[in-house]
């Protein structure tokens, strides 16, 4: 039994040292430095002159530049913008034909869909890859593991950390950019708190392969480039699957539909993952997803639980030769 509280403690001391190796490589001010940037952005933003109103499930979504659309055109059901919307503190500016909610809503989908969850997720994943190569490192590790402590406990509590490193970064970012554009726009949008939970699985999932490159190299190169690598193949593959399901394509072999099939239930789904934010957000009224990812939910080819599921019992699985590859390793 005295196994398992020095797993405990072990796993507890590598969290810590892997919030104590952020702060000395400077990459948890970097990250809270980009935070504050789009936060200045979003106290950037405002909306004007936007009508509050509900819409019809029959309204039409065309746009006609304001001045140009007589009675007529609007009994069509054709909306006509009678709102803007500034960013940069006024240096750009667009029309709306939305309400206000709606409006800011799509500024935060994109904010959390794009910035947060594809180029937040992989900068998180180049700039953390290197946690690990350069823990594994003999001369690093060796003090570790001449102590009382499971290996499988060391590894996982370094996973761990990154993880929560990342849970932390993405709370803040969340909070931050959601009372700027608050505070800005007078909207308070609950539902974009969804992303954070979105982000976490998103990098958790890929960090267990960065994790399994890690221990199979000990090389920071391999560990970026791979999981970078890998994840454009997921989201190839998860494209792929969709389109195939979705779309007669021609001279497509029926080998060809397994193979995609068996490759999509069994590797992560990052397009998936962004497809329930914007779920979660009921964004699909006004902000355009992937075409593909549209027309899987129309036919009821989308499983959100499923994807969520299957992605995170493959990092487990990686997660699971990671530790194996580590308990065989001779220092």
């Amino acid at each position: 039994m005295t196994g398992y509280p020095d797993a405990i403690r072990t796993v507890r001391w590598m969290v810590r040292d892997t919030f104590r190796q952020s702060v000395a490589t400077k990459l948890f001010w970097a990250m809270l430095g980009l935070t504050a940037l789009c936060a200045v952005f979003c106290f950037g933003i405002t909306v004007e002159g936007a009508t509050e109103r509900p819409r019809h499930p029959g309204e039409l979504p065309t746009y006609m530049p304001k001045g140009q659309a007589g009675p007529e055109v609007i009994a069509e059901g054709i909306r006509v913008p009678d709102g803007k919307v500034t960013l940069g503190f006024g240096l750009f500016e667009y029309p709306i034909t939305k309400s206000k909610t709606d409006a800011v809503r799509v500024i935060l989908v994109w904010l959390a869909g794009v910035v947060a969850d594809t180029a937040g997720v992989l900068l998180a994943l180049l700039w953390t890859a290197g946690f690990l190569p350069t823990f594994l490192e003999p001369a690093a590790v060796t003090v570790l593991l001449a102590k009382p402590a499971p290996r499988w406990a060391v590894l996982a509590g370094k996973y761990l950390g990154v993880v929560l490193f990342v849970a932390l970064q993405a709370t803040v970012f969340v909070g931050a950019t959601w009372f700027a554009t608050g505070a800005a726009t007078g909207v308070w949008d609950g539902t974009y708190w969804f992303a954070v939970p979105l982000l976490v699985v998103n990098f958790a999932v890929f960090y267990a392969v960065s994790a399994l490159l890690a221990v199979c190299t000990r090389s920071t190169v391999v560990s970026v480039f791979g999981t970078l690598l890998f994840w454009l193949l997921c989201w190839a593959m998860n494209f792929t699957h969709h389109k195939l399901a979705t779309t007669d394509v021609p001279g497509q072999r029926p080998a060809a539909g397994v193979l995609v099939k068996a490759g999509y239930w069994t590797l992560p789904k990052p397009l998936d993952l962004g497809g329930i934010f914007f779920d979660a957000m009921k964004a699909e009224d006004y902000a355009s997803p992937v075409p593909e990812l549209a027309a899987a939910k129309a036919r009821g080819a989308f499983y959100p639980e499923l994807a969520v599921l299957t992605s995170l019992v493959f990092a487990a699985g990686a997660l699971a030769v990671a530790g194996y590859e580590f308990r065989q390793m001779d220092y």
